[in-house]
């Protein structure tokens, strides 16, 4: 009931039959006080007229003539009040019908540009600021609304398209001599004459260069990830979830973190390399923001209209409003996982690929530590089907149990 309250198409169907209600009233109206004024008027002269050439004989008075000549004047002035009332009111009651109907096809032409700018803006929630309204329509308030519309689109296009292309430039122009910094420092680790502090200094040397190139691929992988995805095929979530999990294994095992798998095959129409880095992303931070002994579950769920992953963990309590900060770029919770273990684009990374293929990502805390991210990619590969809408936490019962 509430909706259609605030449909705009329905408020003014409703205005128009108000007023069409109205207006056929007092013109109904009107003419009963006319009609009944003008008959009255010319049944008067009528009347007195027979009066003048009336026979009272067959009256006892005067008086007692004049008497039945008005009741018969006002028996027909009711009989006409009556039959106008009637019959004007059914013709009233079917127009006041046609004109509320009218009024809804009005409505709905009135309305269509903006049913249109309404559609554009809801694409455009979906992540994607290529589309735009193009309305052909004459000069007016609509039309210009319209073009201010997809004016505001293309700065906003262009300053994110911007935004990707420095990041990704920015990112090719720091691998370079983060690539001759590597270069330098094992040679001097492998000279013979190099002593052990060199050997030392050049292993930490080579581990914070480590860090920084997966810096620098995972900026460029969210600058792509960003981007529209050009590049999609037929590829099934499990045996990607089954790559990403076999390549974590070492540094789970280094960790004493257990990967637990319940995947079955989940079909999706998507890019294969951008799934795998998403894939592979979850399952990482999983296994580092994670507790010595404790364990990781990945599931691959294939739905009629959409595939799910659900990657769980145990780890340190987090509160349920820290989670939103976990999806941000470069937001960790140092105070209770440290921030020596990854780079903060872990998380952004795995939303910005979801939203990319037209999907989402969420996660809850799990009760007793530990996250449950929740990853929904639709099947359909068409790129202008509507982004997947899910909710904002899990089901209760929906916790793994221990692999």
């Amino acid at each position: 009931m509430g909706e259609w309250r605030g449909n705009l198409r329905v408020r003014l169907t409703v205005v128009f039959s108000l007023v069409f209600a109205l207006a056929g009233g007092s013109v109904l109206a009107g003419m009963l006080i006319l009609v009944n004024n003008a008959m009255a008027y010319s049944m008067g002269i009528v009347f007195a007229d027979k009066y003048s050439r009336l026979d009272p004989g067959g009256y006892q008075t005067a008086e007692q003539a004049m008497s039945s000549l008005d009741a018969s004047k006002q028996t027909i002035l009711d009989s006409m009040q009556s039959n106008l009332l009637f019959k004007g009111g059914l013709t009233l009651l079917a127009m006041w019908v046609l004109a509320t109907a009218a009024g809804w096809f009005v409505a709905g032409r009135l309305l269509r540009p903006l049913s249109m700018i309404t559609a554009t803006a809801h694409r455009i929630a979906g992540r994607t600021l290529h589309k735009r309204i193009d309305l052909d329509a004459p000069p007016g308030e609509v039309k210009s609304l319209a073009d201010s519309f997809d004016s505001m689109l293309d700065r906003l296009d262009e300053a994110f398209a911007g935004q990707g292309r420095f990041i990704a430039n920015a990112a090719h122009e720091l691998k370079t001599p983060i690539a001759l910094n590597r270069t330098l420092v094992e040679v001097a680790m492998s000279r013979p004459d190099s002593p052990p502090q060199v050997h030392q200094l050049g292993q930490n040397l080579l581990a914070v260069n480590q860090r920084h190139e997966r810096l620098i691929d995972a900026l460029l992988t969210l600058a792509r990830a960003e981007d529209a995805v050009t590049e999609r095929r037929l590829v099934d979530v499990a045996e990607l979830a089954t790559i990403a999990a076999d390549t974590t294994e070492a540094l789970a095992g280094r960790l004493s973190v257990q990967i637990g798998r319940e995947l079955t095959p989940a079909p999706v129409t998507g890019d294969p390399i951008l799934l795998e880095q998403m894939i592979r992303n979850l399952i990482d931070n999983a296994t580092r923001y994670n507790v010595e002994g404790g364990w990781v579950r990945v599931q691959t769920v294939a739905r009629p209209r959409h595939a799910e992953i659900v990657v769980s963990n145990t780890g340190a309590v987090i509160s349920s409003y820290e989670v939103p900060t976990l999806f941000e770029p470069f937001r960790r919770l140092t105070d209770r996982v440290g921030s020596s273990r990854g780079s903060g684009l872990g998380l952004s990374i795995v939303r910005a690929v979801a939203q990319a293929h037209r999907g989402d990502a969420v996660a809850v805390p799990r009760p007793g530590g530990g996250l449950v991210v929740r990853v929904i990619l639709p099947r359909s590969a068409h790129p202008l089907a509507e982004p997947v809408i899910i909710a904002p936490a899990l089901p209760e019962n929906h916790v793994p149990a221990h692999p």
